[in-house]
């Protein structure tokens, strides 16, 4: 072999191996991302999580083999430098350290874009399985999960319009839920005049009292426990419904959806079929 071909052959060496190894760690303070990591079978990446915030069904990663990186609002900057993560994940929670997270290690912002849910989700499961070199392998579980929500439409296509709240310390505001009501195609039930939002910042709230529920008058309230989810005192369930019931909405049903899986890790392979099945449990007659 010439001496060209020898260095042209260390060069496609050198290069392969570097598109092979890189990103070879991971901090994540996206659960949805870590879900989507784990059931990709990707999961020897991950080296850093935040271990407070983690749901029942991904306690493995609460493991001392990986490094607590701090809260979701609050991330441990020195744990992300002593493990030097090759990459980091972030969503909008981690805004306000972009810069300081940014100096530790190279960032994906894998929030998932407003718009279409179910586009943006397979988008970003795309892009992070492809950085990966794992991209036919997040095709096929894509696959599976466009063909589970197909049967699951299929089986709440007579389903009742069905009202989501989200309850944080005994308070309720809307929430239109992009997995109910864009992933599952469930009508939302149309809100009264009496019914206004607020603005707060940049961000729109609808607050929802007693009354305003039972006028409203949903056959199904789905409750997203952002409380529970994040340790304070969760909804007290009977306490509501005989509050409703004393508004009129006797027989209004409510079903508490799982905290930590609906306010926490959305937005994963795993969570999604999570979130699917919940719903069509909870609309069952």
């Amino acid at each position: 072999m010439t001496s060209s071909r020898l260095f042209a052959a260390a060069v496609l060496s050198l290069s392969s191996g570097i598109a092979a190894a890189a990103p070879t760690s991971i901090a994540t303070f996206d659960l949805g991302s870590l879900d989507s990591l784990d059931a990709l079978g990707l999961g020897e990446h991950v080296v850093g999580v935040p271990q407070q915030s983690l749901p029942t069904y991904l306690a493995d990663y609460a493991d001392a083999a990986y490094a607590d990186i701090g809260g979701l609002r609050s991330p441990d900057l020195e744990a992300l430098g002593e493990i030097a993560p090759g990459l980091i994940l972030i969503t909008g929670r981690q805004g306000d350290w972009r810069d300081e997270l940014e100096a530790i290690a190279p960032i994906m912002d894998t929030g998932l874009a407003s718009g279409d849910y179910l586009a943006a989700f397979d988008d970003n499961v795309m892009a992070l399985a492809e950085r990966l070199d794992a991209g036919q392998t997040a095709e096929h579980a894509l696959a599976e999960l466009h063909q589970h929500i197909d049967q699951a439409r299929q089986a709440l296509a007579d389903a009742p319009a069905v009202l989501v709240a989200t309850h944080n310390q005994g308070n309720f505001t809307l929430n239109h839920h992009p997995v109910v009501h864009q992933v599952l195609a469930i009508d939302s039930p149309t809100l009264p005049d009496s019914v206004a939002s607020e603005t707060r910042g940049n961000r729109v709230f609808t607050p929802l009292s007693t009354e305003a529920i039972a006028e409203i008058d949903p056959a199904v309230l789905l409750v997203i426990d952002r409380s529970a989810a994040i340790g304070d005192d969760a909804i007290d369930t009977a306490a509501v419904q005989q509050a409703l019931a004393s508004a009129g909405a006797d027989t209004l049903r409510i079903e508490v959806l799982s905290p930590a899986l609906w306010y926490l890790s959305g937005g994963g392979l795993q969570s999604l079929r999570l979130q699917v099945d919940e719903v069509v449990t909870a609309l069952q007659p």
